[in-house]
């Protein structure tokens, strides 16, 4: 792809327990646990752990979450989910945070199409 620029932009997101104080809490989360998606790639601070079942009730959006969506989507503005189970009143919040550029030839095999291909 010479001459090509192939890149695309995401947004790296932010997941935070939302804790309400004197409400119930099962899944093990604490005020201030999040982790963070940069690219494909999934980071928690030093020492810090967060729910599979929590990461797998939020891991559906956040791809879709990662991409420019309408204004008038709800996927715009909709960011916090309930926690996966029922008697825990925990949410999680995902935030928009700066965004990233990749290559579209560094992130997959498949190559792009040629524009000539496409007429």
């Amino acid at each position: 792809m010479s001459g090509t620029d192939d890149s695309f932009e995401l947004y790296d997101l932010r997941v935070e327990a939302v804790i309400p104080k004197g409400k119930p809490i099962y899944c093990g989360a604490r005020e201030g646990d999040h982790f963070e998606l940069r690219g494909e790639m999934l980071h928690l601070p030093d020492g810090q752990g967060f729910s599979i079942y929590s990461i797998a009730a939020v891991l559906p959006l956040l791809a879709a979450k990662q991409r420019d969506t309408h204004p008038n989507d709800w996927m715009t503005s909709d960011a916090e989910i309930a926690c996966p189970d029922p008697n825990c009143a925990s949410r999680l919040k995902i935030i928009r945070l700066k965004r990233r550029r990749f290559s579209h030839a560094e992130t997959t095999a498949v190559p792009l199409p040629d524009a000539k291909d496409d007429a």
